[in-house]
C-alpha cells in the first residue's frame, strides 16, 4: 500500500486495522519530509529560540537550550513522558495508531528527517508494535504519555509486542533491522505530540460499531417477523415526510429485509392489533438517527486521520515555526461521544425487543421462548444479561468531553479527554454486540416457532447464519456458549452490511 498522505480512506483505515499491510511513501511525501527537516536545521544554526527546537516545554517554553543539548532535550523528552499506565493497547489499535502518525509525519510540516518515519514503517513492516499503555492521556498538548511510549521503541527503550510476545525494544529493533535512532531537534516533540493514540481508538471504535449496527438492524427485521409486527411503519412515504436521510435510508433496508417474507403475508388481514410497540415500530426512526450519527462521527475522525496534529508546525517556505493548538482534540472527543450515545442507543433498542419476544402478551409466542416454561426457563435470564449489559451502557455513555482537568501548571489548562472518550467505545461495542447476539437467538427461536411458515430471503439467510453455531432451544442448557458463539458473527460483520 503506497501511502499518500491526506488521503486515507476510511477503507483503507480499516483494512489495516484488520490486518498488516506493507507501507511506502509516494516520492511526494519524502521531498516534503526533506524539505521540512531542513527547515528546522535552519532554525537550529540562526539560533532564535523557537518553541520545542531549542526551548524547554509547557512551562518551561521559556527555558532556552544550548546547542550541545538538544539532542538530550528530546531523548529526555522522551523519557519524561513515559508515564502511562494501564491494560497495552491492542495490536490493531496500535497498528493504527503508527500509520496515523506516519500519515501525520509525512506531510512535512513536522520538520523530522524521512529516517524516522522509516523506522515507523520498518517496524510496521516486521510487525514489531511497541507496547503502549492504554492510560495517561488527556487528549491535548496531544496524546503525549501513549506516544512516548511508542517513541520510546525507536530509541531502543521500553517494550514491543511481537506476533504474541513481548520483548525487549532493543530485540524489537533487531527484529525489524533497526538500530536506536538519536532523535534531532523537534523530533521528539512532535512524536509525542498530536492524537494519533485518540483517533485510532476511536476508529477502533467505529470500526465496531458499524459491524454492530449492521447485525442490530437485521436483528430487528426478524424480530419484526418473529412477533409478526406489521411492516407498515417501514412504509416510504411516511420517512420521506420527515426528511431525515438515515431514517429513510434505514427504513428502505427493513422493507428489503422483510419483503417476500410468508410469516408476514400470513397476518395481513385480520391482525387486530393497532399499532407494534416502538422497539418494532420506531427502528427506522432510532436507528437511522444512530446511523446519521454514525456517519458524521466517521467524517470528523477521516479529518483527524489526514491532518497534521502536533506543535509547533514547520513552514519551509516562509522559514517559520508556529506554536498553535491542533494536538487538541476536542473533535475526537466530541465525535467519540456521539458514538458513544449512538451505540448505547442501538443496544437499548434490541433490549427492549428481546424483552418483548419473551412476553407473551405481546410477541404471541410461548413464554420465554420456551415451548415447556416453568421447568425451563428459556430466555428468562439471557434478557437479564442484556438488560445489564444496556444500563451499562447507559453509565459509559456519559460524555467524556465535558471533563477537564488543567495540566502543566495551569499552562494546558483545558483539555479534551479524548482519549478515554475513545477508549470506552471498544468495551461499548462489545457490550452491544452482545446484546444483538442474544436478540438474533431469540428471534431465531421466535422464527422457528412459526414454522413451517418461512420469512423473507434475507431473515432465513440470518437464521441459518445463528442455527449454523447454535441449535434451536428445545429445553434449557448452557445458554452462555450459544451466545458466544453467536457474539463473533455481530462483532465481525458477519451480516449482511445493512448500511
Amino acid at each position: 500500500m503506497e501511502l499518500k498522505p491526506g488521503n486515507l480512506s476510511l477503507q483503507a483505515l480499516r483494512a489495516f486495522a484488520r490486518a498488516p499491510q506493507r507501507i511506502t511513501l509516494d516520492a511526494a511525501s519524502r521531498e516534503a519530509l526533506e524539505v521540512g527537516a531542513k527547515a528546522v536545521a535552519a532554525i537550529v544554526r540562526a539560533g532564535k529560540p523557537v518553541y520545542g527546537i531549542n526551548t524547554g516545554f509547557g512551562k518551561l517554553a521559556q527555558t532556552h537550550i544550548p546547542d550541545d543539548q538538544l539532542d538530550l532535550l528530546q531523548r529526555n523528552l522522551v523519557l519524561s513522558h513515559s508515564v502511562g499506565v494501564g491494560i497495552p493497547l491492542s495490536d490493531d489499535v496500535v497498528r493504527l495508531v503508527m500509520l496515523l502518525k506516519v500519515a501525520n509525519l509525512a506531510r512535512g510540516f513536522s520538520g523530522v528527517r524521512p529516517a524516522v518515519v522509516d523506522a515507523l514503517l520498518a517496524l510496521l513492516a516486521a510487525e514489531v508494535y511497541p507496547v503502549i499503555p492504554s492510560k495517561g492521556s488527556v487528549g491535548a498538548s496531544g496524546d503525549l504519555a501513549p506516544l512516548a511510549h511508542m517513541s520510546a521503541v525507536l530509541i531502543g527503550l521500553g517494550q514491543v509486542r511481537h506476533r504474541g510476545s513481548v520483548l525487549p525494544a532493543a530485540e524489537g529493533l533487531r527484529i525489524a533491522g533497526l538500530k536506536p535512532l538519536v532523535l534531532g531537534p523537534k523530533e521528539g516533540l512532535a512524536l509525542l505530540n498530536g492524537t494519533q493514540v485518540s483517533t485510532a481508538l476511536a476508529l477502533s471504535g467505529l470500526f465496531s460499531i458499524q459491524n454492530v449496527f449492521d447485525a442490530a438492524m437485521v436483528a430487528g427485521a426478524m424480530s419484526v417477523d418473529a412477533a409478526m409486527g406489521s411492516d407498515t411503519p417501514f412504509d416510504a412515504r411516511i420517512h420521506e415526510l420527515r426528511g431525515q436521510p438515515g431514517q429513510i435510508e434505514t427504513a428502505a433496508t427493513y422493507r428489503r429485509l422483510l419483503s417476500g417474507s410468508a410469516i408476514r403475508a400470513s397476518h395481513v388481514t385480520g391482525d387486530d392489533r393497532v399499532q407494534d410497540p416502538y422497539s418494532l415500530r420506531c427502528q427506522p426512526q432510532v436507528m437511522g438517527a444512530c446511523l446519521d450519527v454514525i456517519r458524521g462521527a466517521a467524517a470528523t475522525l477521516l479529518r483527524e486521520a489526514n491532518g497534521v496534529t502536533d506543535n509547533p508546525l514547520v513552514f519551509p517556505e516562509s522559514g517559520e515555526c508556529l506554536s498553535g493548538g491542533n494536538f487538541h482534540a476536542e473533535p475526537v472527543a466530541f465525535a467519540a461521544d456521539h458514538l458513544a450515545l449512538a451505540i448505547a442507543e442501538i443496544g437499548a433498542l434490541s433490549e427492549r425487543r428481546i424483552a418483548l419476544l419473551i412476553d407473551s402478551s405481546i410477541s404471541g409466542l410461548p413464554p420465554f421462548l420456551t415451548a415447556a416454561s416453568g421447568v425451563n426457563s428459556g430466555f428468562m435470564i439471557a434478557h437479564v444479561t442484556a438488560a445489564a449489559l444496556a444500563s451499562e451502557n447507559k453509565s459509559l455513555a456519559h460524555p467524556a468531553s465535558v471533563d477537564s482537568l488543567p495540566t502543566s501548571a495551569n499552562q494546558e489548562d483545558h483539555v479534551s479527554m479524548a482519549t478515554f472518550a475513545a477508549r470506552r467505545l471498544g468495551e461499548m461495542a462489545d457490550n452491544t454486540a452482545g446484546i444483538v447476539a442474544i436478540e438474533l437467538l431469540a428471534a431465531a427461536q421466535g422464527i422457528d416457532f412459526r414454522r413451517p411458515l418461512r420469512s423473507s430471503a434475507p431473515i432465513e439467510k440470518a437464521h441459518a447464519l445463528i442455527r449454523g453455531v447454535a441449535e434451536h432451544l428445545d429445553g434449557d442448557r448452557f445458554l452462555a456458549h450459544d451466545i458466544e458463539a453467536v457474539k463473533p458473527l455481530v462483532a465481525n460483520g458477519t451480516f449482511e452490511p445493512a448500511r
